[in-house]
């Protein structure tokens, strides 16, 4: 039997781009389709009615009518703004980081309910400005693991012995940790604590309840995300927008600081 011309779904609107006069494309990341793409009509008016339930990093339940090329969303209803998200410039590009990950990450019609929850729950833990930093990290390493490129943390990954609790090295183009006699087959390596891989292998087996409870310092903090930073810069092979943002406003944000 064919499918019915129209369907309704969960979605979290990560991604939006403008069509003609009045008209929006949405990339939603849903629970049961996986990404998908539609036509907002008429969005961009003043007096549009689903305007408030289609905006970036909402979390809805849209009705979609299918067509040729490009499905058509006929309606839409707020299951979560996350106005605390939205109404906070720091969180709001956090939320956007974590949305253009799963876009980048993920192609088009393909399921995977787990990630759909991972991004669910972190933008109800950005909303709550709970450890913001870590919850983050916790997500990024998640993610990776739920696309197919986990990194490797437990055992060297060129020659496979146990990883001592000594500082070893972190090899983006190796796929994670290296032991400190294997580092000098990869220059692009480099040296990461014996604190930073504990965090690492904490968030990695464990649930996210982990991050709220979880106090670092700065300087582990910035260590912990330049290596996560660095794998995902190798695996989209480009810089991620949304993060340059980041670091451009939390420079703003220290410069005022010091000011």
């Amino acid at each position: 039997m064919p499918e019915p011309r129209n369907y309704q779904t969960e979605a979290i609107i990560i991604k939006k781009i403008k069509l003609g006069e009045a008209d929006r494309i949405l990339t939603l990341y849903t629970p049961d389709r996986g990404k998908i793409e539609g036509v907002a009509k008429g969005v961009r008016r003043p007096k549009s009615k689903m305007a408030g339930h289609l905006e970036m990093l909402t979390y809805s339940q849209v009705r979609l009518a299918r067509g040729r090329n490009l499905d058509t969303i006929i309606g839409s209803q707020t299951i979560d703004s996350f106005l605390p998200l939205k109404n906070d410039l720091w969180l709001t590009s956090y939320g956007l980081y974590a949305a253009e990950l799963v876009n980048q990450f993920t192609p088009m019609h393909v399921s995977t309910p787990a990630l759909f929850n991972l991004l669910l729950e972190t933008l109800r833990r950005l909303s709550r400005a709970e450890n913001i930093d870590l919850t983050l990290r916790y997500f990024e390493l998640h993610l990776l693991d739920l696309v197919g490129y986990r990194p490797q943390l437990q055992e060297c990954v060129a020659c496979k012995v146990e990883l001592k609790p000594v500082v070893n090295v972190f090899c983006s183009n190796a796929g994670g940790i290296l032991c400190p006699n294997c580092k000098y087959e990869y220059p692009a390596s480099f040296p990461i604590s014996v604190d930073a891989l504990k965090v690492l292998r904490l968030f990695q087996r464990s649930s996210f309840d982990v991050v709220p409870r979880l106090k670092i310092t700065p300087e582990l903090s910035r260590e912990i995300k330049t290596a996560l930073a660095s794998y995902i810069r190798y695996l989209l092979e480009r810089e991620v927008k949304s993060a340059t943002w980041l670091d451009a406003l939390r420079d703003q944000i220290g410069e005022a600081s010091r000011a």
